[in-house]
């Protein structure tokens, strides 16, 4: 039986390809932590997750002075069982970003190395429900962006065979926010999907008012109208639009997840895996979502959500935010508006580990080992 011998560990800063904006910030780092697991047979699986420029400093600590070290001896086939004890280990400092984001890398990791030692590309290894997913876009609808090139962007997105495009919202003024989405419609058509966005920067009855407002365009989803732990003003939006409410990029636990779909507090998951604390509670997520009739689009991550989504039945969409060319040789495959599955066995990431060392920052490169 295979023992984990070696824990590597790394993060790489990486720059935003364009400027993203919305309701409440400034994307402007994606500080990404990165973990290689080496087992006794040779194996090696590869993990990843991200910040959005805060915090990663603390996640590198927090994996290598306590969690890293737990993963020394262990079976690494045996996921389930180590997922929960490194949530375990963590809970009296509670469940949330840092130790999601944490864990997510390590998890990821694993799930890498058994899918290479089974010679399984991840999505079939959790599922295989289908060899491709529909893509829709976020980098041309940042909120600085004028509506002209709103415009311009959803119509070169819609030429090139994807699904739709996220607009974000939260303009000072809901007409504002009504003109830009009004000139996206009128140029895309009706057969062409608007996503939008508010990043959690409305309060409920401001929302109500908004999505009243919206209505006429047909949104695809209004994701994150709401703070995210204000699960009973999601109940009291959703009970007074038609139009989807999505959720999921900043939950941090199956049972927030549980509880909004409980109440019929959303009708989109948007399940992170590198904020949800891995691929093993993603899949928890997603089946009890199918459950509910719910569809799971994921947040981010495109290069190893594609893989998940396609792994569930009721995956339904990949958001286009291209983020780790920098690091990867072969990148997502694209083919008339789907992203499709990896074929390589893994989690279908294509390190380019000359780029990974040399972006790394050496005060957070380290390697447990036994």
């Amino acid at each position: 039986m295979a023992r984990i011998e070696k824990v590597e560990l790394r993060m790489v800063d990486l720059v935003p390809k364009v400027k993203r904006t919305d309701a409440i910030q400034s994307f402007v780092s994606q500080e990404t932590p990165i973990v290689t697991i080496t087992d006794s047979d040779g194996a090696v699986g590869t993990g990843y997750s991200y910040t959005i420029g805060t915090g990663g400093s603390s996640v590198m600590r927090l994996l290598s002075d306590h969690l890293a070290p737990r993963l020394i001896g262990r079976d690494p086939d045996m996921i389930e069982a180590i997922w929960r004890d490194l949530e375990f280990a963590t809970h009296a400092t509670t469940i949330g970003a840092i130790t999601a984001i944490a864990i997510a890398a390590i998890d990821t990791a694993l799930w890498d190395l058994r899918a290479k030692k089974q010679g399984l590309p991840l999505w079939k290894l959790a599922g295989g429900a289908k060899d491709r997913c529909p893509l829709y876009t976020t980098e041309g609808g940042w909120l600085h962006i004028e509506t002209a090139a709103l415009v311009d962007d959803a119509l070169a997105a819609k030429a090139k065979g994807f699904r739709g495009s996220k607009v974000k919202i939260g303009k000072p003024h809901g007409s504002e926010d009504l003109a830009r989405l009004s000139a996206v419609r009128k140029a895309v058509g009706d057969g062409y999907e608007i996503m939008t966005d508010a990043n959690q920067g409305f309060s409920v009855d401001e929302a109500i008012r908004r999505a009243a407002r919206l209505r006429e365009l047909d949104l695809a989803w209004i994701e994150e109208p709401l703070p995210a732990d204000d699960i009973d003003g999601h109940v009291r939006l959703s009970n007074s639009t038609p139009t989807p409410i999505a959720i999921g990029e900043s939950l941090y636990s199956i049972r927030h997840f549980r509880e909004y779909m409980q109440k019929g507090a959303c009708s989109i998951v948007q399940v992170d895996v590198g904020r949800i604390g891995g691929i093993t509670p993603w899949l928890k997520i997603a089946h009890a979502a199918e459950t509910f009739d719910i569809p799971v689009c994921p947040h981010f991550l495109m290069e190893l959500h594609v893989s998940l989504t396609c792994a569930v039945q009721n995956g339904r969409y990949v958001e286009y935010i291209p983020q780790l060319d920098e690091l990867t040789g072969k990148h997502m495959r694209i083919e008339d508006g789907h992203a499709l599955a990896p074929d390589e066995p893994g989690i279908g990431i294509d390190w380019d580990w000359d780029a990974v060392k040399s972006m790394s920052i050496a005060e957070f490169t380290t390697a447990i080992t036994a």
